[in-house]
């Protein structure tokens, strides 16, 4: 039997009330064996379904596969729950054998881009999602600060001295990657307590259905209070510094196993430690031996605290500077670990997979992970095809993945996409037209025709293969990069064309067609909008008035060319793009700016709180680090009320009014431009988004709305050859 011998039963039945109401009271849930393999069985009678699992979150599939195939409803991110059900139909017998042995969820990042400010509701969701979805093995990052208060006061520094060191609370988790230190705080005192009596909270959950959570762990970055007094270099990530300690001092040994002794007294533990000291900084030294070194401080520092230790580690490196990272560099690396002592995540296996290239990770238990997501950016598209082709490959491998994985720095973005990847888990999917067609039904609740053919139209445009394989600049990392949150420049003025019709890979109308389809089932059960569709419609019409965007940017670029001045006419259609969509987006919360900034000030104990919170939700948006820095800028760019409407149609606006002189002298023009843009961007920072678009229509009329004014602006081809 798998860890937990029922225990999990209590939890199981908590969920269940959560999302059937009432008639949870006829499910049962018993333990059974599985000869060390996560399994289910279920039936249902008489109106009783009955489900006998090995564990609570095999039990949690199976109520879920019960509700899927013989409800036609699923649970995902945004199904408003509990779900309409007043009796269990009746279910001939049915088993299941989880293909892998573990689900694996999250990125250090989803704690910056997506939950930085979640309270105890938003996180009992959430882990409802991850049960119902078979992850046996989330990264477990919320009040890992409190830890690291402890491991510090421990040593002697003070509460001030760590406050500042630790920065602000939306980038907690870039502090532990050792990434920055330092930036856009100081931690509160409140925030430390608040968030370790929730860490403690949500890593409870997760052990009742029987999940390992993932821990953070020492990357060897230090105050530079210690590194001043120790053998430590100096690393520089996107424009921070910061200090690193050298493995061989004693010290980087002692400060992991103090900052793991914390966690476990804090936390408890379920010997799964997450730590990445080369995320995406060259090891200080450039012996080839020195990376080696540090793997076995870091798996000594564990050990000393835990002797049962494992250490997870992303394979982001690898794949980020591979360059530096070659094969011998690597293997020389994972050969200087113990086999049991390391779990690989293979992080961008859909679109990067490492696992090929060095051979299982020598020997290594890994992870197969998708990731796509880059900073929260609300970009629809991926390659639903060749997912499931990838993960088959990799399953049939000499040295399989010992789990599946969702990796994404955010979630609530392209649902389907990584709805694909958690059902593999459990099952094959050998046909994906079938596969989606059940999706479609079972997310909505109907079988609609209409909309499985939408869903058919969208397989063929945005989610199909092409949208990655376009070359940058006009693809962030698999993603077509969109052209509102784009920051505005003279440059390429001449390409803007080419730009805009490379980004449109499919039939603009087989688009439009999945879009009207999706508004025509709203407006004839607008019941269905406060659900999935609603968060569907926004998704759609953001995928296609980018590329509407990107046609008027290059009308208005031209005409302006021609004229030797700026055009009057195309410049206004260019922008009044942004003020219709801002209007659509307004219409859901989690398209809204204001959303995500009153969620951060929530957690305010007094005004300085929250000011730091106001900042932090603000800036990680925007220019991320400073604004006189574009490292980062626009990373987590997002199609959200406020934004669009506000942010980035003004910036695009200084770009408009000063046109006329970078077409007679661009270098000067774009000097000014940077410095405008900067004053914009600090006066965002001040002052927040714009106000909501007042005479709001419902979802239904503002989609309709937009559709009837655009659906044919892409009728025309483009010119140049894609």
């Amino acid at each position: 039997m798998l860890p937990g011998d029922g225990e999990w039963v209590d939890a199981v039945r908590g969920l269940a009330r959560r999302v059937l109401g009432p008639v949870a009271e006829s499910v049962r849930f018993t333990a059974r064996d599985g000869d060390g393999e996560r399994r289910y069985a279920y039936e249902a009678r008489g109106g009783t379904l009955i489900v006998a699992a090995t564990d609570g979150v095999s039990a949690s599939v199976a109520l879920h596969h019960y509700l899927r195939e013989r409800c036609g409803m699923s649970v995902g991110w945004d199904t408003r729950l509990p779900l309409p059900l007043t009796a269990l139909p009746d279910a001939p017998p049915r088993r299941g054998t989880a293909r892998v042995r573990e689900g694996y969820y999250f990125n250090f990042c989803t704690f910056s881009y997506t939950m930085p400010y979640w309270d105890w509701a938003d996180w009992e969701r959430e882990i409802d999602w991850m049960a119902l979805h078979g992850i046996t093995m989330p990264l477990a990052v919320t009040g890992h600060e409190a830890a690291l208060h402890a491991a510090y006061s421990l040593l002697g520094l003070d509460d001030d001295t760590i406050r500042s060191f630790l920065g602000g609370p939306g980038y907690l988790p870039f502090q532990f990657m050792g990434c920055l230190d330092g930036f856009a705080g100081p931690l509160s005192s409140s925030w430390i307590e608040s968030h370790r009596e929730l860490g403690a909270r949500i890593v409870d959950r997760e052990r009742a259905f029987g999940m390992t959570p993932v821990l953070p762990a020492f990357t060897g970055h230090v105050p530079r209070e210690i590194a001043a007094t120790a053998r430590a270099g100096r690393r520089d990530w996107q424009g921070f510094e910061t200090w690193v300690l050298d493995p061989a001092d004693p010290l980087y040994e002692r400060i992991g196993a103090e900052i793991a002794r914390a966690q476990i007294k804090l936390f408890g533990t379920d010997h799964l430690y997450a730590a990445d000291p080369f995320i995406e900084m060259i090891p200080i030294d450039a012996d080839p031996a020195f990376p080696g070194a540090v793997a076995a401080a870091t798996l000594a520092g564990l050990r000393a605290a835990d002797p049962d230790a494992v250490w997870l580690m992303q394979a982001w490196p690898f794949s980020y500077q591979r360059d530096f990272w070659t094969e011998d560099r690597v293997t020389a690396f994972l050969d200087a670990i113990p086999d049991d002592r390391m779990l690989v995540a293979d992080l961008w296996a859909e679109h990067d997979p490492l696992w090929g290239r060095f051979e299982g990770f020598s020997g290594k238990p890994w992870l197969w992970c998708a990731l796509l997501n880059f900073g929260g950016r609300t970009d629809p598209g991926a390659d639903l095809r060749g997912l499931t082709a990838g993960i088959d490959a990799a399953l049939a491998a000499d040295n399989p993945p010992a789990g599946l994985g969702l990796s994404m720095e955010a979630t609530r973005n392209n649902p389907v996409f990584f709805e694909l990847v958690a059902d593999q888990i459990w099952n094959a999917v050998p046909d994906l037209e079938t596969w989606l067609d059940a999706f479609v039904t079972q997310r909505y609740g109907t079988g609609g025709g209409e909309l499985k053919a939408a869903w058919r139209d969208l397989l063929d445009t945005i989610y199909a293969p092409d949208s990655v394989q376009i070359a940058p600049p006009d693809r962030f990392r698999g993603v077509i990069v969109t052209l509102p949150t784009y920051g505005p420049t003279y440059g390429g003025v001449a390409d803007a064309r080419a730009r805009a019709a490379r980004a449109l890979w499919y039939d603009p109308a087989v688009l439009a067609r999945a879009w009207e389809r999706l508004i025509q089932a709203a407006e004839h059960d607008p019941g269905l909008l406060a659900g999935p569709l609603g968060h569907d419609l926004v998704e759609v019409a953001v995928a296609f008035m980018a590329r509407v965007a990107d046609r008027f940017h290059a009308d208005a670029v031209e005409r302006s060319v021609a004229l030797g001045a700026a055009g009057g006419p195309e410049i206004g259609r260019f922008l009044r793009v942004f003020d219709d969509l801002e209007r659509v987006l307004a219409c859901r919360p989690e398209y809204s700016f204001q959303h995500w900034e009153a969620k951060a000030t929530s957690w305010a104990a007094d005004p300085a709180d929250r000011d730091v919170l106001a900042d932090n939700a603000r800036r990680i948006i925007t220019v991320w680090g400073t604004s006189d820095s574009p490292l980062l800028d626009d990373y987590a760019g997002r199609h959200w009320s406020g934004l669009v409407g506000g942010y980035y149609r003004d910036r695009w606006e200084l770009w408009a009014s000063g046109l006329d002189r970078a077409l007679a002298a661009p270098e000067e023009a774009e000097a000014e431009l940077r410095e405008r843009l900067r004053d914009r961007a600090e006066a965002f920072l001040r002052e927040g988004p714009a106000p909501v678009p007042r005479d709001l229509g419902d979802l239904a009329t503002e989609s309709r709305r937009l559709f009837t004014a655009y659906a044919g602006a892409l009728a025309e081809p483009y010119e140049h050859d894609r």
